[in-house]
C-alpha cells in the first residue's frame, strides 16, 4: 500500500490528542482521593450509595490506564519501525527498569509525602514498566505470536479470578503481582498490590500490534477506516458479553432500583485487575476516538496534544501539585500539615477524619490544576524539542 502524502511530521497527533486528553482526565480522579469529603466514606461505585455524577466522575477516569498502556505500547511499535527491534528492546528495558524505579521512589514519595517508604506502592507505573520490560522479549517474535498472546492474556485471564494463594509468602506475593489486587501487611512494611501485571502485559502487546496501522506501510485513509471499525466492533463485543453477563467480568450487572443505576450497574467493570470487559470498554471508544480524530487539529486540541508530548514530566508534577494543594487546603481546615503525610492510602487515613469537600470544589482544583500545568507543560515540550541531543530526555 502506498502511503498517502501528508504533511512531513515525526508524530502522529491523534495519539498525542488522546494520550492528553486521558492524562487529564486521570488528574480529576486523584484529585478526588484528596480533596473529596465522600472519598473517606465510600467508593464512589459502590451504587448504594454513590450518585450519579459521582459515579460518572469515577467511571471516566477508567479509560486512563487502558489507553496510557495500549498507547506505549503503539509507540513502542513506531520506534522498533525506525530504529529497529535491537534498540527497540534495549530501550523498552531501560524505560521500563526506570520506570520502576520511580515507583518506588518519586512516585511513592508523592503519593504519601513519607520519608520511612514503610508503604509500597505497585500501581501504574510500575505496571507500565514491567509491561515494557516483558514487551523488550516479546518484539523478537512474530507479530501475529504477539497479538495471540496478547488476546489470550485478556480474553483468558478471568479464568483465575477464584484462583487465590494464602498467606503473606512469596508464593502469595507472586500470584498478587500476576493476577490478584491484594494488600500485605508485614510488622513496619506494607506492599499494595494494585496492578496485578498479566492483563497489562496483554493490554501492551495488543498496543505493540496496533501500531502497524501506523506504519508507513499501511495508507491513512485504510487507517482511518479501519480503526473506525475496529473501535465500533469492540464497543459491540463488550455489549454483547456484557448482556450474557456470564463471563468477561468477576462483577456481574443487575437490575437496579431505577433504570439509571441498572446503566450504571452494566458499565460497573472490575479494574483490579482489569476484566475482558473493562478492557473492551475502554479500548472499544479509545481506537474509536482515534479512527475519527485522524488529522483533527485546531485551538481546542493543542493543549491537550502539549500534554500527551510530555506524560511522564505531566503525571510527576500533577501528584505533587495535588498533594501539597491538599495539604494547603487540610492546614486552611484546621487539619496538621502532618495529616497530609500518611503510611495507608489517604482516604483510609484516620487523621484526616472530617476532611473534605463538596465535588464541585473538586472539579474547581481540578481545572485549576490542569491550567497551572500546561504552561510547565508546553515549556518542557519546547525544551525537548530543542535539545534533541539530551539523551535522557526520552525517559522523562
Amino acid at each position: 500500500m502506498k502511503a498517502h502524502s501528508l504533511p512531513n511530521t515525526n508524530r502522529i497527533e491523534s495519539i498525542d490528542l488522546l494520550r492528553g486528553i486521558v492524562m487529564v482526565i486521570m488528574a480529576l480522579d486523584h484529585v478526588r482521593d484528596y480533596f473529596h469529603a465522600d472519598a473517606f466514606l465510600y467508593d464512589p461505585t459502590d451504587l448504594t450509595q454513590t450518585s450519579v455524577i459521582l459515579f460518572f466522575t469515577r467511571w471516566i477516569t477508567h479509560y486512563c490506564a487502558p489507553v496510557f498502556v495500549f498507547l506505549a505500547g503503539t509507540s513502542a511499535y513506531l520506534v522498533g519501525e525506525k530504529k529497529g527491534l535491537v534498540a527497540l528492546s534495549k530501550f523498552l528495558v531501560k524505560r521500563g527498569l526506570w520506570l520502576v524505579f520511580l515507583e518506588l521512589t518519586v512516585v511513592n514519595f508523592a503519593w504519601f509525602f513519607n520519608l520511612h517508604f514503610n508503604l509500597v506502592l505497585l500501581v501504574v507505573i510500575w505496571a507500565l514498566g514491567i509491561s515494557m520490560i516483558v514487551l523488550a522479549g516479546l518484539v523478537y517474535l512474530p507479530k501475529k505470536i504477539i497479538l495471540s498472546i496478547g488476546l489470550l492474556l485478556i480474553v483468558g485471564h478471568n479464568l483465575l479470578d477464584n484462583i487465590h494463594v494464602a498467606g503473606t509468602g512469596m508464593n502469595a506475593v507472586g500470584w498478587a503481582v500476576l493476577h490478584e489486587f491484594r494488600f500485605f501487611a508485614y510488622d513496619g512494611f506494607n506492599l499494595f498490590v494494585g496492578y496485578p501485571l498479566l492483563a497489562w502485559i496483554g493490554v501492551m502487546a495488543l498496543g505493540y500490534c496496533f501500531g502497524f496501522y501506523y506504519s508507513s506501510q499501511v495508507d491513512y485513509t485504510i487507517r482511518k477506516r479501519m480503526l473506525i471499525r475496529i473501535g465500533i466492533a469492540t464497543i459491540v463485543l463488550f455489549v454483547i458479553i456484557r448482556l450474557i453477563n456470564i463471563y468477561g467480568d468477576p462483577a456481574p450487572w443487575s437490575m437496579q432500583s431505577s433504570w439509571v443505576f441498572t446503566v450504571l450497574s452494566f458499565l460497573n467493570t472490575s479494574k483490579y485487575p482489569p476484566s475482558l470487559l473493562y478492557i473492551l470498554m475502554t479500548l472499544g471508544p479509545a481506537i474509536l476516538f482515534l479512527g475519527l480524530s485522524e488529522h483533527v487539529v485546531g485551538k481546542f486540541s493543542r493543549p491537550f496534544i502539549t500534554v500527551g508530548r510530555v506524560p511522564m514530566f505531566y503525571y510527576l508534577l500533577h501528584l505533587y501539585f495535588i498533594h501539597i494543594s491538599a495539604m494547603i487546603a487540610a492546614v486552611a481546615t484546621g487539619y496538621s500539615s502532618s495529616s497530609m503525610v500518611f503510611d495507608t492510602w489517604v482516604t483510609m487515613s484516620p487523621n484526616l477524619k472530617g476532611y473534605g469537600f463538596n465535588l464541585w470544589i473538586v472539579y474547581g482544583v481540578w481545572i485549576t490544576l490542569v491550567l497551572l500545568l500546561f504552561p510547565l507543560c508546553k515549556w518542557y515540550e519546547t525544551y525537548k524539542s530543542n535539545h534533541r541531543e539530551n539523551w535522557w530526555l526520552s525517559y522523562l
